[in-house]
C-alpha cells in the first residue's frame, strides 16, 4: 500500500497554525472534511481526540500520527500538515510534534488501517526525509516530495 493512494492531495497544509493537540486535529480534520466531502466533522473530532485519551499518538522524532475509525467515510483517507512552530503533542520522547498525518479508517476495516499506519511509519523512519519535510512551505512540493519517497520505498 502507498501513501498516495489514500492521502488526499486537497488535505495538505504546508502551515498549520493550531498550537494545541486538539487544535491540530481539528484543523487537519477541517481539511479532510472539505476534501472529501465528510458530513459529521465533530463527530470525527470526537473520534479522534478519544483516541488520544488511550495514549499520544506522538510516536517521536517530531512525527505525529493521529488516527481513528469511523462509519462517517467509506475508504480509508489521510491528510497531511507540517506545524513550523511545533506543538506539545505529548509525544513519546517529550519533543514537540512538526510532522502530522492524520489517518481515518472505516470502523470494520482493521486491515488498511493498519497497513496505512505502517506505511507512514515506514516513510517517516528516514531522519533526511522528516527533516525535509518540516523545512517545506509549499503543499505541492511537500506532495512532490512524499510521492517521490513513497516511490522508492517497497
Amino acid at each position: 500500500m502507498k501513501i498516495v493512494e489514500f492521502l488526499n492531495e486537497k488535505a495538505v497544509s504546508a502551515d498549520i497554525k493550531a498550537t494545541t493537540k486538539e487544535g491540530v486535529i481539528r484543523e487537519l480534520v477541517d481539511l479532510l472534511t472539505k476534501a472529501e466531502g465528510i458530513k459529521n466533522k465533530e463527530e470525527l473530532v470526537k473520534v479522534l481526540i478519544n483516541r488520544e485519551s488511550l495514549g499520544s499518538t506522538g510516536i517521536g522524532q517530531g512525527v505525529g500520527i493521529p488516527h481513528g475509525k469511523t462509519n462517517t467515510i467509506k475508504r480509508l483517507v489521510a491528510a497531511f500538515g507540517i506545524c513550523h512552530q511545533g506543538v506539545n503533542f505529548d509525544a513519546l520522547d517529550g519533543e514537540p510534534v512538526y510532522i502530522f498525518f492524520l489517518l481515518v479508517a472505516p470502523e470494520d476495516s482493521a486491515g488498511p488501517h493498519l497497513k496505512g499506519l505502517a506505511r507512514i511509519s515506514r516513510l517517516l523512519k528516514d531522519k533526511f526525509f522528516r527533516e525535509t519535510l518540516k523545512q517545506m512551505t509549499d503543499e505541492k512540493a511537500i506532495l512532490k516530495l512524499i510521492r517521490e519517497e513513497d516511490a522508492k520505498k517497497p
